[in-house]
């Protein structure tokens, strides 16, 4: 799905009204302050990636407030990552204020109050993604939003590259390759704030982060071996079961918690492939769930569907997408 809105044809006494509706559309609800707003003038074309959206946002200075009073209202979390293009923008939240120009990038959080800004004309380029698709790939999504991350070289580079390349080849895509290629953006943006040394050295020693980085890659490995569990990681990564509970008490989720979640992310991938003709069962027995009546249990309260629900209505998206098309 591509949509585009624009103040161009409007008339000038609704032009703030109709960019402030474009906006709550694209992202959620935010109040908006215009230095002229009978003369102001934007431009907005949103491209769906699967759960993922790419936009990109031309306009003239303004200044967007997340209040509290619009948290919550029954949302799931989101994270916006905006790569400014022209101008630099200032951006504040949870006590820590960024001013990034372009060749850098940030992310901002739904579920908390902020200020977003930019006195000279702009032009930005946004990802939307879901707080759950980040926290399945980086520990700790939230603390992101206090950092500027480098949009010029080396894995930020070429997330930026792949970010304005996108909307070119849209056409050209079936709705399960935006869908892949979505997921495939959020890789590359988790790789990009994996690279900076300050996530390594944040919240904890850079020892524990090490250890941490060498546990998680060992699971996601072994997610199909159904004999994976705690004192098997750490046999394998040379650490006592009872120093691997430490480390991941500081995360706030157990050992066994983080496997399970992984595995129902990598069940959720599967059942979301079209080409899959795994049954269910099979498809929860591949990835470590030998209970097939639990892992229902587990899926759908993680996911809010039972997993051939969850399946069923995949396939409608992918069908409605076409139709759109």
């Amino acid at each position: 799905m591509k949509v585009s809105v624009s103040t161009t044809a409007t008339h000038s006494a609704d032009r703030s009204r109709h960019w402030h509706r474009a906006i709550a559309s694209a992202y959620f609800p935010l109040d908006l302050t215009f230095r002229n707003p009978d003369r102001f003038f934007g431009d907005l074309t949103i491209w769906q990636f699967g759960e993922v959206s790419v936009s990109r946002l031309t306009s003239d200075g303004l200044q967007y407030l997340r209040q509290p009073r619009h948290l919550g209202a029954g949302r799931s979390e989101e994270f916006l990552v905006t790569v400014p293009a022209r101008s630099e923008v200032y951006f504040s939240q949870c006590g820590s204020d960024i001013r990034c120009a372009p060749g850098g990038f940030f992310l901002e959080r739904s579920h908390e109050p902020y200020t977003f800004s930019h006195g000279e004309p702009a032009d930005l380029w946004v990802l939307k993604v879901t707080s759950q698709a980040l926290a399945e790939r980086i520990r700790g999504p939230d603390r992101l939003c206090s950092l500027r991350f480098d949009a010029a070289n080396g894995a930020g580079g070429l997330f930026t590259d792949m970010l304005h390349l996108l909307p070119a080849r849209f056409d050209t895509l079936t709705p399960e390759s935006r869908t892949a290629v979505g997921r495939q953006l959020v890789d590359l943006l988790v790789l990009a704030i994996k690279a900076d040394e300050r996530i390594l050295a944040s919240r904890q020693s850079s020892v524990r982060n090490a250890h941490l980085a060498r546990i998680e890659a060992f699971i996601r490995a072994h997610l199909q071996d159904p004999r994976l569990d705690p004192d098997m990681v750490a046999r394998a990564c040379g650490l006592s079961t009872r120093y691997l509970h430490t480390l991941f008490r500081d995360t706030d989720q157990t050992v066994a918690t983080w496997i399970r979640e992984q595995r129902l992310a990598a069940c959720r991938a599967a059942l979301d492939e079209p080409d899959n003709c795994q049954t269910v069962a099979e498809i929860a027995y591949r990835w470590g769930f030998g209970d097939q009546t639990q892992f229902s249990r587990a899926f759908k309260s993680q996911y809010g569907l039972p997993p051939g629900e969850y399946r069923d209505q995949s396939r409608r998206r992918r069908a409605e997408a076409r139709g759109s098309d």
